[in-house]
């Protein structure tokens, strides 16, 4: 059977990779960090532009391997940059196909995923083409935000539809934008009978993270993937994408701005 072709609901515009960037081991995969050890060899699926991967190289230290693996080339090839300027030298990255991993049987101790499930229409294939490359008795690690959880204050009316027309786009790529509640279920489906389920979050409370979080999303909704989908698929017009947009920076400088992103995670064992 050939692998779903998958559409990234986000793309890859610097609106997005801003996000990604800033994402940390302690920030996005805490849960997995006292798992950590060195000698481990860890493939990262979706590893983006490699923040995280190259983090996990120097826990797993000069013993180790880190494998970061995504399907966009320019994206790769920051994540070589980023590592290299970091002076890590024990990681490789790769171009690959989560449902079709390059890797012979039992290779890796650890398989991480971070805000990738959420993103294919196949998420039980891809757990188990992510335990099939990983040792008997290692650890699959994935973490997902659920959009449908999230809430901010103060509210108001374009930023609920913000987030209607985020889901609709998502379902229309045939994924899941809720992924963070289904992973224990998706984990079970896969056939794994050792599963660890946990939340974490992310809050932007203060005058730095509203201002950078808005101004992401204003970008988002207009400029990026999602925008072109949006329209495209008619869940949108471009004037209420401006309008939305309009409602995250207003949002982005009230004192009083909250906005917390709810991520399921779990480790399972293989």
């Amino acid at each position: 059977m050939n692998a779903p072709n998958d559409v990234y609901t986000h793309g890859h515009s610097d609106a997005v990779l801003r996000s990604h960037r800033w994402r940390t081991a302690a920030n996005s995969a805490a849960y997995l960090l006292p798992h950590l050890a060195s000698g481990q060899r860890l493939l990262d699926v979706g590893c983006g532009p490699g923040t995280i991967s190259a983090e996990f190289a120097g826990i797993v230290g000069a013993q180790g391997r880190v494998v970061g693996l995504d399907r966009s080339q320019s994206v790769i090839d920051e994540a070589r940059r980023h590592a290299a300027d970091a002076g890590v030298d024990n990681i490789d990255f790769v171009i690959g196909d989560v449902y079709a991993l390059e890797f012979p049987d039992d290779t890796f101790d650890v398989v991480h995923a971070h805000q990738v499930l959420q993103h294919i229409s196949d998420p039980v294939a891809a757990l188990k083409e992510m335990r099939r490359v990983c040792k008997p008795g290692g650890l699959i690690a994935a973490r997902d935000a659920d959009y449908a959880a999230m809430t901010w204050f103060p509210t108001n009316d374009q930023m609920d539809r913000w987030l209607s027309v985020y889901r609709a786009v998502a379902f229309g790529n045939h994924a899941e934008p809720d992924a963070g509640r289904h992973l224990l279920s998706w984990a079970l489906q896969a056939g794994f009978a050792d599963v660890m389920a946990s939340a974490g979050v992310w809050c932007y409370a203060n005058t730095d993270d509203r201002a950078w979080w808005s101004s992401l999303w204003a970008d988002r909704i207009t400029i990026s993937n999602l925008a072109h989908q949006a329209v495209a698929g008619g869940h949108a017009t471009d004037d209420e994408l401006q309008e939305i947009a309009a409602a995250w920076r207003h949002w982005g400088v009230q004192p009083d701005g909250w906005f917390t992103v709810l991520n399921g995670e779990i480790l399972a064992r293989a």
